[in-house]
């Protein structure tokens, strides 16, 4: 009986490997043109929001068969990339403001109220400098961190708080030692002890409970910030980003604000 060429080559074990390896190639390339084929929205979101944001995006990509993309920054950088871009689904900043001002540009196309931010100040552990007040963060020795309010929100919502209890911005000066860019970055300064307090949303400093102690801002001395969720209007995907709003305020999406800790009812 004749032998078989080709089934001779193939017995030996070095051309098997290699086959065997193509094959595998094959296949994970057929995968990834799988994954590509799915449709891909961008949200653009506030560094604060990331946790309920993350789940939020999982969840809706199970729920719709498709990839949500976040980019997480401060909320007026993001809106600068969006002008810069052009591209883009969604668009979740940490105060309504940002989404006004992308409205008024002709950048939005929807709109959904999401959750709502309470700022606090956020010391040392068991708040060894005694701060009680927003005027004590005035006081000689106090090493004070603000966001910055050409970048994000609490940056521009601290400077609001301030002018509402009469506290000039030069008073703090002295006491200001660093201006962060995202939210997270004044809460961490907390965790590693570098400041003695910082302004942050209530959500944030959730996540510094085990390392911080909030000393909450009385409402009526309070700028309470209200988070938005915009659809953009260069939206390539514009029916799945306005199922995202309507899923951002579903009661499923709410109860995953509320899961990390976000309020989702305005504060009286």
């Amino acid at each position: 009986m004749q032998s078989n060429p080709l089934r001779t080559l193939l017995d030996k074990p070095a051309v098997a490997l290699r086959c065997r390896a193509l094959l595998l190639v094959l296949l994970i390339a057929a995968c990834v043109g799988c994954q590509a084929e799915k449709p891909k929205m961008l949200l653009y979101c506030g560094a604060g929001i990331r946790p309920a944001a993350a789940e939020l995006a999982d969840e809706f990509e199970k729920q719709h068969g498709m990839l949500v993309e976040c980019d997480y920054a401060g909320s007026e950088v993001l809106l600068g990339r969006i002008k810069l871009s052009g591209r883009g689904d969604l668009y979740m900043p940490g105060d309504v403001f940002y989404v006004d001002q992308a409205d008024e540009q002709k950048l939005i196309a929807g709109r959904k109220t999401a959750c709502y931010f309470v700022p606090v100040i956020l010391v040392q552990k068991d708040n060894p400098k005694n701060i009680q007040t927003l005027a004590d963060l005035t006081e000689p020795g106090i090493e004070l961190g603000l966001g910055n309010p050409e970048a994000c929100a609490i940056g521009r919502k601290a400077k609001k708080i301030f002018a509402k209890n009469n506290i000039a911005m030069e008073d703090l000066k002295d006491n200001l030692k660093f201006e962060s860019a995202t939210v997270n970055e004044l809460g961490n300064h907390i965790k590693l002890g570098k400041l003695d307090a910082v302004i942050v949303w209530d959500a944030v400093a959730d996540y510094f409970a085990d390392e911080s102690t909030v000393v909450p801002i009385p409402v009526e001395k309070n700028v309470i910030s209200t988070v938005v969720v915009g659809r953009l209007t260069c939206s390539e995907h514009p029916e799945l980003a306005e199922k995202f709003l309507e899923f951002i305020g579903s009661e499923e999406g709410q109860a995953i604000f509320e899961k990390h800790h976000f309020t989702v009812k305005a504060p009286e």
